[in-house]
């Protein structure tokens, strides 16, 4: 095992910096040392994990995947730690988390400034990823938890929490549109809107609303970024359309009124709290998931949102 913790050091590093030379300045190891590891590892497998170019050195196929796997590696053995951590009674250790760029905002962090005061040992990671790429970190291990939208078709997640979100029309405070509580996507026709773009998880219901309706909505911008978005409604740009998870603090602080799209097509999205199935956790990562489970309902709709009846 240290051998090969050893060389995985080694390999990581020159993988990472594309050069043997920089990998041994940055380790403080002589670079012969390095190479001799590299070069008997690849006698080993019988493969080169690296192409030897005149700029540098490149990872062959067989070298992704030892990069890879040298990556879970270094978690699972700072998982280990942890772990034995854990038998003394320390509440310590770091915790990788994976978010949606909708819960950048409003209740995780919230609920990162209780877990810091709470348990000041515990230092957190928030990655901020599309929906699928949460997905993935999670079933690769590259984090300990994540929340991501839609999560029933991929068996290689378990989902610890879940709540609803829907699919609304968003306006500035005082809005004459903001004064109902729902309304069917056809109110919106002939106004201005600004619509999510790619790789926004709600295109795909506005795609469904504009397929069963035949109506030609008038985008008068479109986004891939949620605060953009609610940054232009705010302006007064256009009506937007975002879920109630995307603008809970806006409505909250009555800046913002959110209007649901009452169409029956449509049906609410899943917001979910997910861990990878094959995965045990950490201690440290078991408290931070206890502390978000604890407060998760509080994302579902109508319980994000102060509504306004009609």
């Amino acid at each position: 095992m240290p051998a090969f913790s050893r060389f995985l050091r080694y390999f990581m590093a020159v993988g990472r910096l594309g050069s043997i030379r920089k990998a041994a300045d940055e380790l403080n190891i002589s670079a012969s040392a390095i190479d001799r590891q590299i070069l008997n590892v690849e006698a080993d497998i019988g493969m080169p994990l690296f192409e030897r170019l005149p700029t540098g050195l490149r990872l062959t196929a067989a070298g992704e995947i030892m990069m890879a796997a040298g990556t879970r590696w270094q978690k699972n053995l700072t998982d280990v730690r942890a772990q034995i951590e854990d038998l003394r009674g320390l509440k310590r250790g770091h915790v990788d988390i994976a978010i949606i760029d909708a819960l950048a905002k409003g209740y995780i962090p919230n609920a990162i400034r209780a877990i810091q005061s709470r348990y000041p040992g515990i230092t957190i990671g928030v990655r901020v990823l599309e929906n699928d790429k949460v997905r993935q970190a999670i079933a690769d291990g590259e984090v300990d938890f994540g929340i991501l939208f839609e999560p029933q078709s991929y068996r290689d997640l378990t989902v610890r929490s879940f709540v609803e979100v829907v699919l609304g029309f968003l306006t500035p405070a005082g809005h004459p549109f903001g004064d109902r509580r729902e309304a069917r996507f056809s109110a919106c026709a002939g106004s201005p809107l600004i619509v999510p773009a790619e790789p926004l998880a709600v295109c795909q219901q506005i795609a469904v609303l504009e397929g069963t309706t035949g109506l030609q909505i008038d985008r008068t911008v479109t986004s891939d970024n949620i605060q953009m978005i609610t940054s232009l409604v705010l302006q007064g740009v256009g009506i937007g359309i975002l879920t109630s998870l995307d603008v809970i603090t806006e409505v909250q602080r009555g800046l913002l009124s959110f209007t649901r799209i009452s169409d029956t097509v449509l049906r609410p999205m899943t917001l979910a709290l997910c861990t990878a199935t094959a995965r045990t956790s950490s201690y440290a990562a078991g408290i931070v998931l206890g502390e978000i489970e604890s407060g998760f309902a509080q994302l579902s709709y109508p319980a994000s949102i102060e509504r306004n009846d009609i």
